[in-house]
């Protein structure tokens, strides 16, 4: 597999344009199931995952074309769903990510069925599924999980109410596209808040959905009987620029990441503030000020608005490098420090403990040789080696390109020496 090697001591200056969401584009790709009609989603990032999910939908019978726009130069998808001929979705896709179980509220609204696998991913904690199972329930399907599968099944769903143990993004956005066509309407009280549920909604009120609340703890649902075709540009990627304006931090540089949705990041706009870095903050993008000196800054994970999960991994990296001590508390997943190992490599002083990581900064970090066990742990990595002394290497950058697109080519447009090699 291939690895991304790193020179670091390089300061980082100019512009980086922030893609289309991945944590959009996958639920959107998979609520185009719902309708026969053509759909177009444009601003589509070029990742591993989004090719996985094209991969998924063609293997289901649909047809999913990449173009691009002449005019901005950005890709886009088209897809067209008319000839669904299975609800089974192969497992070895399934395998490779674990958005792909937003497939299953898609497929059960659209076919009354669907049967796959446990999903995979990045190793990350516990995910249970049971969430998504027992909201299928509650509207009416009827399953059964037995040989390492789960199968769907109902002659037609009912609207109800119901309310969630935990705002989990991927049953919130799974209920709501199960929800689309029952009859009558269901309320989902503490779903998830992330600004990818409002995209959702945008995309399926477009094509007929008479959806309200995403963004809120309440989301309502009136079923329809039929959606139309759309065309929707995703939303920017949150945690692509919060991991941007982080290397910038990082590395002392002057970064202005274009493309921003600037009240999606305050909750991480917030933390760099109280770090020491000075931002700009404009109606479509942030920026960095050079010089900044880093100091220790405590981060709590929680559900959106507060500090998200996804970020936790490269501010730990950004904690190395800061004057004195940071606690940094994971409260979504359990087992989300794989990287402080990785970082220790590299002379960071960590000590975790259970949902618990104490990082002594202000020390010196050298280059190594480390393992990016999952998306957002190898993208600290990344940030890490920016500062770093001498020669990082991150192997396998497999799954940083699940989620950053041309991660490589958007650092190296502003002054970092990393190449991509293969191994």
């Amino acid at each position: 597999m291939a690895s991304f090697v790193i020179r670091g001591g390089r300061v980082l200056q100019g512009e980086i344009r922030a893609s289309g969401a991945k944590n959009s584009i996958l639920p959107i790709m998979a609520a185009s199931l719902l309708t026969r009609r053509e759909c177009i989603i444009r601003d589509t990032p070029d990742l591993r995952d989004v090719g996985t999910m094209s991969r998924i939908l063609t293997s289901v019978g649909a047809k999913v074309w990449v173009g691009t726009d002449a005019a901005s130069g950005q890709r886009y998808l088209r897809i067209l769903p008319d000839g669904l001929n299975t609800y089974e979705i192969p497992a070895e896709l399934m395998a490779e990510m674990r958005s792909s179980i937003v497939l299953m509220g898609a497929l059960l609204g659209r076919l009354g069925k669907v049967r796959v696998c446990r999903p995979g991913g990045c190793s990350i904690g516990t995910r249970p599924i049971n969430f998504h199972l027992r909201g299928f329930e509650m509207l009416g399907a009827r399953i059964r999980a037995e040989h390492g599968y789960i199968d769907a099944e109902t002659t037609g769903l009912i609207g109800r109410e119901m309310h969630l143990d935990f705002p989990s993004v991927t049953t919130t956005e799974n209920l709501m596209m199960a929800a689309v066509f029952a009859e009558g309407t269901t309320v989902i009280k503490n779903a998830a808040k992330e600004p990818e549920i409002v995209d959702l909604q945008n995309f399926l009120n477009a094509m007929g959905a008479r959806i309200v609340g995403a963004g809120l703890d309440t989301i309502r649902i009136v079923g329809t009987r039929t959606l139309g075709g759309v065309d929707h540009a995703v939303i920017p990627d949150r945690i692509e620029v919060g991991t941007y304006l982080v290397a910038g931090a990082i590395t002392g540089g002057d970064v202005t990441v274009q493309n921003v949705v600037p009240e999606h990041l305050e909750a991480v706009t917030a933390k760099l503030g109280e770090a020491g870095a000075v931002l700009d903050v404009g109606r479509d993008h942030i920026r960095i000020r050079p010089g900044t000196r880093l100091r220790a800054v405590d981060f709590k994970t929680l559900p959106y608005p507060g500090f998200p999960t996804d970020m936790q991994p490269q501010a730990m990296a950004m904690a190395c490098f800061a004057h004195g001590t940071s606690l940094i508390t994971e409260n979504i997943f359990d087992q989300r420090f794989a990287h402080a190992d990785e970082l220790m490599r590299m002379g960071a002083s960590i000590e975790v403990g259970n949902r618990l990581a104490v990082v002594r900064g202000g020390g010196r970090l050298t280059g190594a040789r480390v393992k990016a066990t999952d998306l957002r742990a190898g993208a600290a990595l990344v940030l890490a080696g920016l500062g770093a002394e001498g020669t990082t290497v991150v192997d396998p950058c497999y799954h940083i390109e699940r989620g950053y697109e041309r991660m490589e080519e958007k650092l190296r447009a502003v002054g970092a020496s990393i190449t991509k090699v293969n191994g």
